[in-house]
């Protein structure tokens, strides 16, 4: 009987749950957020806040939606790099010549703290690709002036990070690489067009934003 009493007691505490004191930790994503931009501003809901005239515009894809580089923008109440150190921002966007020196165009995470934003810094013979991203307090930007691109032309972007491995591509080739000390990072909301304090607006079409948490390659990558 006491072998009985004691097995009986071994499986209860196997299988009983763990009770931890504190808070549970954020909840982390599994699933990819794809926010094809339009569709965003057409089915506007509680969490999208719309600055200024971002305007649906027809494209060789579908419909995209049109910034003006001084006053449209969309804030969404949603942080989908909650709880990720390894993760891939895709974009599909045509910059417009005759914006701004500094475009911030996605801003995920929080104002000055733990962020990552994807830039572009436009001259007359074209625009480089920015990429940046904080932890903690680490933090380091993927940024070459000499890697020009061509305005006013549709173009692929994104920024893998991988356990604080980061690395830049334009179109499918591999254009940056730094390394950091990651650590992943919970609040915060995004903004799309625009810095979350309402400078650096950019100018042109975005057409599709994805977040997934994993590292993807090039030939995963969005079709564009």
């Amino acid at each position: 009987m006491k072998y009985f009493t004691l097995a009986f007691i071994v499986i209860l505490t196997l299988s009983y749950p763990v009770i931890t004191q504190g808070n549970p930790p954020p909840k982390i994503k599994s699933n990819s957020t794809e926010w094809t931009i339009s569709r965003l501003l057409k089915n506007k809901t509680d969490s999208v806040k719309v600055l200024g005239s971002p305007t649906i515009v027809p494209t060789k894809y579908g419909k995209a939606v049109e910034f003006n580089g001084k006053d449209a923008a969309i804030f969404i109440d949603t942080m989908p790099l909650a709880g990720l150190e390894v993760f891939t921002v895709e974009m599909i966007f045509n910059p417009y010549s005759g914006g701004n020196f500094e475009q911030r165009i996605f801003h995920c995470g929080e104002i000055t703290n733990s962020r990552v934003l994807l830039e572009l810094r436009s001259v007359p013979k074209g625009w480089y690709f920015d990429a940046f991203i904080k932890a903690g307090t680490e933090k380091h930007t993927l940024i070459d002036s000499t890697l020009l691109h061509p305005h006013n032309q549709w173009c692929h972007v994104a920024f893998v990070v991988n356990h604080g491995q980061l690395t830049t591509y334009i179109n499918g080739k591999k254009e940056l690489e730094a390394k950091i000390n990651m650590s992943a990072f919970f609040t915060g909301r995004t903004s799309i067009g625009v810095r979350q304090t309402e400078n650096s607006w950019f100018k042109g079409m975005i057409y599709k934003i994805k977040v997934t948490p994993n590292v993807l390659s090039p030939r995963q990558f969005m079709t564009h």
